[in-house]
């Protein structure tokens, strides 16, 4: 019995699996979106979800408005959150994404920074197929709108309107020149 045995071993040694989460991870952040099995994106969503909220420690926009020693404490903290994230991340690309554009996009977001969508099975062996991609920025507004609709107090619906007379007589009018239309044809 695997008892308090996390992760999942998917038919390899550690290396290897280290190996394939390393690139897989890596290509998650340089181009927002992967396609592999439904198994391995559930272990990479792990992954991935722990270096994205490393890179949120100490996010740029946090430095610029920092002075002296805080500045000097926040600078550390960021330079070992940059060391803890290479170990899975050896892309330098990929790693200033991590530290500007998804600490910044995520900022307000407390993990569940990937989504998984599944995309069927593979021909060969019918394995199921997932793509993993990170969240778009615009979920987190899209959270924001939820909770706003929810306080808003919510307005009763006018009675609808009636028909207005003059309207029939439009009508009228409009049917008259449809026939004279017919009548010079």
């Amino acid at each position: 019995m695997r008892h308090l045995k996390s992760g999942r071993k998917l038919g390899m040694n550690s290396t290897h699996r280290k190996a394939m989460f390393r690139n897989m991870v890596t290509s998650l952040m340089i181009h927002g979106r992967i396609r592999t099995t439904e198994t391995r994106a559930k272990e990479l969503r792990r992954i991935a979800d722990k270096l994205i909220t490393l890179g949120k420690r100490v996010p740029p926009s946090r430095l610029a408005s920092l002075q002296g020693d805080d500045l000097v404490t926040a600078r550390a903290q960021r330079v070992h959150a940059i060391r803890q994230v290479r170990r899975w991340v050896n892309d330098r690309d990929a790693i200033d994404k991590i530290f500007n554009e998804y600490a910044e996009r995520f900022e307000a977001r407390e993990g569940g920074y990937t989504r998984l969508a599944k995309l069927g099975y593979r021909p060969g062996d019918n394995a199921p197929m997932n793509i993993v991609e990170l969240i778009p920025a615009a979920s987190s507004v899209d959270d924001q709108d939820v909770e706003l609709e929810q306080e808003t107090p919510k307005v009763e619906a006018e009675p609808e309107a009636e028909v207005v007379p003059a309207a029939a007589d439009e009508l009228d009018e409009i049917e008259a020149l449809a026939a004279q239309a017919e009548g010079e044809e």
